[in-house]
């Protein structure tokens, strides 16, 4: 990733056991060196705009398609919020299904992780119950004749299909398989922030000046410093 091009550098004692002397070093990226959104540019929706990351794209064509080029896949990903780029990015369709299928087996995918309620209106739209509460398998509500009220009740199902209720106990529940969890989970990332594409030089100037090291006793210059010790201070 181009980000790694971006990090500054840290003159190292050679560790080497057969080392000319005791001068010998190493050049060693400073990896323990992050780089993080400027408080005022994370706080301002301005600067940002909301993207759809479709099946199979990476950061650097999401970046590719945003700035025109794909070095800049790490202001995605950073402007994403993303520190884990393994849990927080989506997983292609493909990828998806052999994660899923190592995780419960080809009988577990189908079988139910969890029940969820549908959404619940009355005869004049009036919301009843919202859909996505998470609920055990025995869940019930008090239907519309149990509250001796007149006219029926629809249930929306994410297929399509209504469900009418007109007794005076329902379950609006559906269950929810581990794939369609799973699938969910994964397209819950699949929104992200992106900065806009005007802002992107200056990001990436403050982004270089908050790597660069600042004076100090270890100080060579900006992107370098040297250590006498076994470890690196960022």
């Amino acid at each position: 990733m181009a980000y790694l091009k971006e990090l500054p550098s840290v003159v190292y004692p050679s560790p080497l056991s057969h080392k000319n002397s005791s001068q010998d070093s190493i050049l060693v990226t400073n990896l323990f060196r992050k780089a993080k959104l400027k408080q005022w540019l994370s706080d301002s929706v301005t600067f940002f705009n909301k993207a759809y990351i479709s099946d199979g794209a990476r950061p650097d064509t999401v970046a590719e398609s945003l700035y025109g080029n794909p070095d800049l896949d790490y202001v995605v990903i950073i402007c994403a919020g993303i520190t884990n780029i393994t849990d927080q990015w989506p997983l292609s369709s493909k990828d998806l299904y052999k994660y899923s299928l190592d995780k419960y087996g080809i009988q577990g995918l189908n079988e139910i992780h969890h029940y969820e309620t549908i959404e619940v209106k009355d005869e004049k739209e009036r919301l009843i119950l919202p859909k996505g509460k998470v609920v055990d398998a025995s869940y019930k509500l008090d239907g519309p004749r149990k509250r001796s009220l007149s006219g029926t009740w629809k249930g929306y199902k994410e297929s399509g299909e209504i469900e009418i209720y007109k007794t005076e106990e329902i379950s609006p529940i559906i269950g929810i398989s581990n794939y369609e969890f799973e699938t969910n989970k994964n397209e819950e990332k699949r929104e992200i922030d992106v900065l806009a594409r005007r802002y992107v030089s200056m990001f990436v100037q403050d982004l270089r000046a908050s790597l660069s090291y600042s004076r100090s006793s270890n100080y060579i210059n900006q992107s370098l410093i040297k250590t006498t010790n076994n470890s690196i201070n960022p």
